[in-house]
């Protein structure tokens, strides 16, 4: 690999509805790019730097909820820019993958489309806060909004209450995917749906064969990743 190609980041974020797996599609790509030597960084929205940790703990406890989708869309914009500014950016300048679980994506989706923001708001928002910083991917993991629901309570501690938005109803949730969809056909050449209502390993394939595709020779380069 040439050293231009060592020193370019790539940025790929995953998306989708409540249980799509998409920590566990995270783990398993991690796993192959670290096979192949590349430096990787895995991070998670909201979240992924200290204050916005803490902005996430105040929001998926709750904590905005009676404030209304502008205010919730407000404090993940102020966690947005911690997080690239002190994480994604500098990751990325360094030449190293970043893997991120949810983005602005879900901001568009969850108080966009969802929380009936304007189009306007959302795209403003995205202007003060990503300041450039864009996914070379976004992998969109689909599948019907029940049996989300389903595995994402399966995965809580017992008698763990259900967070912000996993308590929503299945009007909310079908809204959402819907919404997802939308985003991924008005930008393919930026995002692509992945039925997640399979084995892990089937859509990590899936997965990989997208990567492989879209993102050209710099994954072609590494024979490791080709298994």
């Amino acid at each position: 690999m040439s050293d231009r190609a060592k020193r370019r980041g790539r940025f790929i974020t995953f998306e989708g509805g409540e249980g799509v797996g998409k920590s566990t599609q995270i783990r398993l790509l991690e796993a192959r790019l670290r096979d192949a030597g590349l430096d990787v960084v895995v991070t998670r929205e909201p979240g992924g730097s200290q204050r916005a940790e803490a902005i996430r703990a105040y929001i998926l406890g709750g904590g905005a909820r009676e404030l209304g989708p502008m205010a919730e869309a407000l404090l993940f914009s102020a966690a947005r820019i911690d997080h690239i500014d002190s994480l994604i950016r500098p990751a990325l300048q360094a030449g190293k993958w970043v893997l991120c679980d949810r983005f602005a994506d879900s901001t568009r989706a969850y108080q966009g489309a969802n929380g009936k923001l304007g189009d306007e708001v959302i795209a403003a928002l995205e202007k003060v806060t990503l300041a450039g910083v864009r996914p070379d991917l976004t992998l969109v993991l689909d599948m019907p909004p029940a049996i989300g629901l389903r595995r994402a309570a399966a995965r809580r501690e017992a008698g763990a209450p259900a967070d912000r938005f996993e308590s929503e109803g299945l009007g909310f949730h079908a809204r959402l995917r819907k919404a997802f969809h939308q985003i991924a056909n008005a930008e393919p050449e930026r995002c692509v749906i992945v039925n997640a209502d399979r084995t892990a390993p089937e859509v990590e394939a899936d997965i990989f064969r997208i990567i492989d595709e879209r993102l050209g020779d710099t994954v072609r380069r590494l024979p490791a990743l080709a298994r």
